[in-house]
C-alpha cells in the first residue's frame, strides 16, 4: 500500500478472532487519536486523513486481522468481477476432475506453478485438459455436486453488492459447466470461462479457443464497467492467482483472498483470516446492510 497524500482516508480491520481484533483496534486507536466507527461485530473504520500509511500498517504487523487503506471517496463498488475456484468456492475445480481420472497429482502440480505465475496459464490449461481425455462428462455433476462448496460469505458478498444495486461477474480460468452452477448458487449476474470439448460423452481433453485467461480477465473488467458508463476505478476484482492479477491491479479496490505471494504483494488489499464479507466491510457496508 503506497503512501496516500492527505485526502479523507478510511483504513477498515475485519477479524476472524475476537481477541487479536481487540488489540488491533487499540494499536489503531493509539497511532491515529480517533475512535472507530463500528461495521459489524469484528469489524471497523478509521477515517483520518492520509498520512505515513506505511508506519501505520506496521503498527498491525502480526496481529491476524485483514485490513483495507484507501480514499474514502467512491468506496462502494458499482461492479464485482471475482474469480470462481480457491475464491469464491473451495476447491480447484480442474485438479478434482483429475482426480476422477486418476492424474490428480501431477494435475494439482502444475496448477500450484501456474497460479504462482511459474507457468504460463494457456499452455499450462491446455496440458492439464489433455489429461482428461476420455473421462466421462457425467463426472463433471458428480464432481460438482460432491466437492464444490461455496467458499464462507461468497453468496452473502454477492448478493449484497447485487441488492446495492451492482453488477457481479464470475470470470473464471475454469469452465462454464462450473461457472454457470456457481453463479446461479452465489447470485451472479453472468459468468464467463473456458468450454470442455466432449464427443460421445466423454472429455477429448482439448479446450475451446479463445483461452480464458489473464488478458481475457482483464479485458472483462473494462468491457463490463464500460457497459456501465463506469471505469475501473468503480470496480472491485477479487482472486487468488497469477492469472487474476491484471484485473486486481486495474481495478479500484483489489484484494487478494488467500492468494498465492506474487498476488498478495501487489494487491490493493487482502484478506487471509475473515470470510468473504470482509469484501463488503471494506465497501462500508454495516452488518445489518447485508443480504443474507
Amino acid at each position: 500500500m503506497s503512501k496516500l497524500s492527505m485526502i479523507p482516508t478510511v483504513l477498515t480491520v475485519v477479524g476472524a478472532d475476537p481477541a487479536a481484533y481487540a488489540q488491533a483496534v487499540s494499536r489503531v486507536e493509539a497511532a491515529l487519536s480517533t475512535r472507530p466507527a463500528p461495521l459489524g461485530p469484528l469489524a471497523c473504520d478509521f477515517v483520518f486523513d492520509g498520512g505515513d500509511i506505511p508506519a501505520l500498517e506496521a503498527a498491525l504487523v502480526g496481529l491476524p486481522v485483514d485490513i483495507a487503506i484507501q480514499p474514502v471517496e467512491n468506496r462502494r463498488k458499482r461492479l464485482l468481477i471475482a474469480d470462481m475456484d480457491s475464491t469464491i468456492i473451495n476447491v480447484e475445480c480442474l485438479d478434482e476432475l483429475a482426480d476422477f481420472a486418476g492424474v490428480k497429482d501431477k494435475v494439482s502440480e502444475i496448477t500450484e506453478r501456474a497460479m504462482r505465475g511459474e507457468l504460463a496459464f494457456e499452455g499450462a490449461l491446455r496440458e492439464r485438459v489433455g489429461m482428461l481425455s476420455g473421462l466421462s462428462v457425467d463426472a463433471l455433476q458428480t464432481c460438482y455436486d460432491e466437492r464444490v462448496r461455496l467458499n464462507p460469505g461468497a453468496e452473502t458478498l454477492v448478493r449484497t453488492m447485487a441488492a446495492h444495486g451492482a453488477r457481479c461477474a464470475l470470470v473464471s480460468g475454469g469452465f462454464t459447466f462450473f461457472t454457470s452452477r456457481v453463479a446461479e448458487a452465489a447470485g451472479f449476474h453472468l459468468n464467463r470461462a473456458n468450454t470442455l470439448i466432449e464427443e460421445g460423452g466423454k472429455l477429448t481433453g482439448q479446450v475451446g479457443d479463445p483461452i480464458l485467461g489473464k488478458e481475457a480477465k482483464l479485458a472483462a473488467l473494462r468491457e463490463e464497467t464500460a457497459a456501465l458508463g463506469l471505469t475501473p476505478a468503480d470496480a472491485l476484482a477479487v482472486g487468488d492467482g497469477a492469472n487474476d492479477l491484471a484485473m486486481i491491479e486495474a481495478a479500484g479496490l483489489g484484494v487478494a483472498y488467500r492468494a498465492k505471494p506474487i498476488v498478495a504483494a501487489q494487491a490493493h488489499a487482502k484478506v487471509d483470516h475473515a470470510d468473504l464479507t470482509a469484501l463488503l466491510y471494506f465497501q462500508g457496508y454495516k452488518a445489518s446492510e447485508f443480504v443474507a
